[in-house]
C-alpha cells in the first residue's frame, strides 16, 4: 500500500502530522545483517502486473481481486506478459496479528483467507503478490508492519505460496529506521523462508525530500539505488507517481526523471521502479502512449494500476503493443539515458541485446514539434538504417536522421537497425498542423496556441525527406471544422530531395460563433515513390477554441476557464483545494477564488476585453493544522506570455495584494509554483478575482 487509508486521507487535506519516536531498535535475535543477501535471479526482465492500490484504494477484496484476474486472461493482459496480480496495503485484520504473532486477513475482505485467493489466482495461470511494511505495526499511522516478525512474515507468505512481496516504508519512516538495514534484514528473511520458495522483493520506500517534508538522505527513496541491487528485484525511486483514483502526467514526468539518475544500477534481475502505470486516471490518451514508451525504455516493472476491467480497447492496446513489450522486456535490461540536454525536447536511446537502439524523442512541452537527432548520436555507424515506429509499425529507410512529428506531452519509438539488402521505403515526416499566429500576433514557442470565433490564424506544417532517395509531388490537404475555412499560401516544391524539407503554410478562419472546447486540423500528407506509388500520411493536432471572453465587472473565477490544473486534486472554485474549507489566509475569509495545490496553471481568454485585475494571494490557513514542512508558493500573473505580477515566494505567514493592468491581453495564465521545495503542504489561493472588462 502507498499509504495507510487514514494517512492518505490527512496527507490529500493537508493534515499529515509525522512525528517519528526515537530509534526503534530491532528485538533481540532480528539483529542487521553484516552482508546483503545473494541476489536471485527471478525475473531476468521487467516484471509485468497489476496492483490494487490506485484502482481499488485502500480496502480490496477477494471477489475484486478473482474478477480482476479473470479479465487479466479474457483481455489477453496475462498473455502479453503481465502475470502478477499484486494485492497492495489494507489488506490485514484492524488487528493485524494473531495472539500467536502471525498475520490475519480481514475477514470482511476476504473471508476465506488469502490462501484460496492465490490458489485461485495461480489457477488463472497467474502470479500473486502481496504487501508489507518495514517498520513496526503502530496504530494510527501505518496500517501493517513486519518489523520484529521479519522471517515469520516471510514463512508465511512462502507459506501461502505467494510469488513476489512489496515491502513499503511507511511504518519504517514513522519509527526513523534505517532503510539499508531494515531492507537487508528483510531480504535475507524472504530468500532463507521456510519454505524455500522463490518470491520477488518489490523495496518500496516513497519516502522522498521535499515531497515528504525534510528527511535525511539515506532515508529517502533516491539513495535505494546505491543498496538495492544487491538485495531486491525492484527498487523505488521516488514519491508515489499519484493518488488513489489519480495519476497525472506531470508527476509520470517527475518520477521518471528521478528513475533516471541511476541508470547503471538496473540490469538483468534488478530494477529501477518509477512506480506504476496508470491508464484512465487523469492522463489523456497521448499522455499514457508517452508513460507506456518511458517505462518501457528504462527497463521498468510494468504493473498496472487502473481498474482494469472498465479500461477502453484503445488502452488495452497501448499496454499490449508486442513491439513496445519487446523494448521492455529485452535481454539486456539496459535502461534508457539521454542524449543532448535536458529540456522541452529531449532524445533518449536504450541499447537493445542485439545491438539496435530504442530511441524516443519526447515532447514535454504543450505544442507539437518536429524532433530530431542522428544514427550517430544514438551510437550506431553506417549509411542506411531502418526505423521501426513502436507504435505504428511503419518501416522506413533514413540516411542517418531520426526524426518524427511529435503532439503536445508526446513521444516517439523507434527501433532503428542498419539497413541492409535493397533501398527501402523513404523516411518521410509529415509534421503536425500547428498554429504559428492568430490574428497577425505571434503564439511564443512552447505554449498551446487558442483561438475564438471571428479570428484568423496561420498554420504551418513542415515535411522533411530524412532518407537517400527524392520523393516526388508532396502535397498536404488541410480538414477544418464545418464552418472554418483552409486557404493554403504558396507552392509546393517538387521533387523534395534527400535530407531537405519544406514548410507549407494555410491561414484558417473561423465563424464570428464558434463552439468552444476543443477543435481538430487534420492534415494528409501524400507523395509519390518511385516504385511504391503515392504513399500518404494522416497527421491532425487538437486546438483549443476559446469560451466567450468575460464582460462588464466579472469574478473572474465565476466565468468559464479554457484550462485548468492542480499539482493533487483540482481547482476548487471559491473554496480551498479539496473543497472541504472556504479560502482563508491570515485568519480572513474571502467568500470568492480558487483554491490550487502547487504547481497549477489556470488559463483564461480576455480577448483583449478586461482593463484591470484585482486578488489577494498566499497559503491557505489549512496548512496550520500540520508541521512547519512546506507551504510556499509563488504566484504569477502572465499576460500573453508577459510576467505582469510576480509575489515572490510566500510562505504561510504572508499574502500579496495584486492590482493589474489587463489592457490588450488577450489569454491570461494565473501559475502558481512550488518555490523550489516541492508541493508539501502547498494549499495555495487566489482570493477575489476581481476583473474589469
Amino acid at each position: 500500500m502507498k499509504r495507510h487509508i487514514t494517512v492518505l486521507f490527512a496527507f490529500l487535506t493537508g493534515l499529515l502530522v509525522v512525528q517519528a519516536p526515537a530509534y526503534a531498535a530491532p528485538p533481540a535475535g532480528d539483529a542487521a545483517v553484516a552482508a546483503p543477501a545473494p541476489q536471485q535471479i527471478l525475473s531476468p526482465t521487467p516484471y509485468m502486473g497489476w496492483n490494487t492500490y490506485y484502482a481499488l484504494g485502500g480496502d480490496p477484496t477477494a471477489a475484486e481481486i478473482e474478477s480482476t484476474a479473470d479479465y487479466l486472461v479474457s483481455s489477453g493482459l496475462r498473455d502479453a506478459g503481465y502475470q502478477y496480480v499484486w494485492i497492495d496495503g489494507n489488506w490485514a485484520a484492524p488487528i493485524p496479528r494473531n495472539s500467536a504473532g502471525d498475520l490475519v486477513p480481514n475477514p470482511d475482505q476476504f473471508p476465506d483467507g488469502l490462501k484460496p485467493l492465490v490458489d485461485y489466482i495461480h489457477s488463472r495461470g497467474l502470479k500473486a503478490g502481496i504487501y508489507t511494511d518495514a517498520g513496526p505495526y503502530i496504530p494510527g499511522k501505518c496500517g501493517l508492519g513486519s518489523h520484529g516478525y521479519y522471517q515469520r512474515d516471510a514463512n508465511q507468505f512462502a507459506a501461502w505460496e505467494f510469488d513476489a512481496v512489496k515491502v513499503d516504508y511507511l511504518c519504517g519512516i514513522a519509527a526513523d529506521l534505517d532503510p539499508k538495514t531494515v531492507y537487508t534484514e528483510f531480504a535475507k528473511a524472504l530468500r532463507n523462508n521456510a519454505s524455500g520458495r522463490p518470491m520477488i522483493f518489490n523495496l518500496c520506500n516513497p519516502v522522498t525530500s521535499p515531497d515528504w517534508g525534510n528527511y535525511p538522505e539515506e532515508q529517502q527513496s533516491t539513495y535505494s539505488w546505491s543498496y538495492a541491487p544487491a538485495i531486491a528485484q525492484s527498487w523505488r525511486t521516488y514519491t508515489d507517481v499519484g493518488f488513489v483514483g489519480e495519476i497525472k502526467f506531470k508527476d509520470v514526468l517527475r518520477n521518471y526523471d528521478a528513475n533516471a539518475r541511476h541508470p547503471e544500477a538496473a540490469g538483468p534481475g534488478h530494477f529501477n521502479d518509477p512506480d506504476y502505470l496508470g491508464p484512465e486516471l487523469g492522463m489523456t490518451e497521448e499522455e499514457f502512449r508517452t508513460q507506456m514508451t518511458l517505462w518501457s525504455v528504462a527497463a521498468a516493472p510494468l504493473v498496472i494500476g487502473s481498474d482494469i476491467r472498465k479500461l477502453s480497447q484503445t488502452s488495452l492496446g497501448i499496454l499490449t503493443d508486442r513491439d513496445v513489450l519487446s523494448i521492455n522486456q529485452d535481454s539486456a535490461a539496459v535502461q534508457a539515458v539521454r542524449v543532448g540536454p535536458a529540456g522541452t525536447t529531449e532524445t533518449w536511446v536504450k541499447r537493445l541485446a542485439n545491438g539496435d537502439r530504442a530511441v524516443v524523442l519526447l515532447n514535454r512541452g504543450d505544442s507539437p514539434a518536429t524532433l530530431t537527432t542522428t544514427a550517430s548520436s544514438v551510437g550506431l555507424s553506417g549509411k542506411r538504417f531502418t526505423l521501426k515506429n513502436a507504435w505504428t509499425d511503419q518501416v522506413t529507410e533514413s540516411a542517418g536522421t531520426i526524426s518524427a512529428a511529435v503532439p503536445a506531452h508526446g513521444a516517439a519509438l523507434f527501433r532503428v537497425a542498419r539497413a541492409t539488402g535493397k533501398p527501402g521505403i523513404p523516411h518521410v515526416v509529415a509534421g503536425l498542423p500547428q498554429v504559428t499566429e492568430v490574428d497577425g500576433d505571434a503564439v511564443p514557442a512552447g505554449v498551446a496556441p487558442v483561438v475564438a470565433g471571428g479570428e484568423q490564424a496561420q498554420v504551418k506544417l513542415t515535411v522533411r525527406n530524412d532518407s537517400a532517395r527524392p520523393v516526388f509531388r508532396p502535397r498536404v490537404e488541410l480538414a477544418v471544422p464545418a464552418g472554418w475555412t483552409a486557404r493554403a499560401i504558396g507552392e509546393t516544391p517538387t521533387p523534395l530531395k534527400p535530407s531537405r524539407s519544406v514548410t507549407l503554410t494555410f491561414t484558417i478562419t473561423l465563424p464570428d460563433v464558434a463552439a468552444p472546447g476543443s477543435a481538430t486540423l487534420s492534415a494528409t500528407t501524400s507523395y509519390e515513390v518511385t516504385g511504391s506509388g503515392r504513399l500518404r500520411q494522416e497527421t491532425a493536432t487538437a486546438l483549443v477554441v476559446a469560451p466567450a471572453p468575460p464582460h462588464g465587472d466579472v469574478v473572474l473565477s465565476h466565468h468559464d476557464w479554457i484550462s485548468a490544473t492542480s499539482g493533487w486534486m483540482t481547482p476548487t472554485i471559491d473554496r480551498s483545494v479539496g473543497g472541504w474549507t472556504p479560502i482563508s489566509m491570515l485568519g480572513q475569509v474571502h467568500p470568492t477564488g480558487i483554491g490550487v495545490a502547487s504547481p497549477s496553471t489556470i488559463r483564461y481568454y480576455l480577448g483583449d476585453r478586461c482593463t484591470r485585475l484585482t486578488t489577494t494571494v498566499g497559503i491557505d490557513d489549512a496548512v496550520r493544522n500540520v508541521g512547519p514542512e512546506g507551504g510556499t508558493s509563488t504566484f504569477q500573473v502572465i499576460g500573453d506570455g508577459q510576467v505582469l505580477f510576480d509575489s515572490g515566494v510566500l510562505s504561510r505567514d504572508d499574502t500579496r495584494q495584486a492590482d493589474i493592468d489587463l489592457t490588450g491581453v488577450r489569454v491570461l495564465d494565473l501559475v502558481v509554483g512550488d518555490a523550489g521545495d516541492g508541493g508539501y503542504n502547498d494549499r495555495a489561493n487566489w482570493a477575489g478575482l476581481n476583473a474589469t472588462c
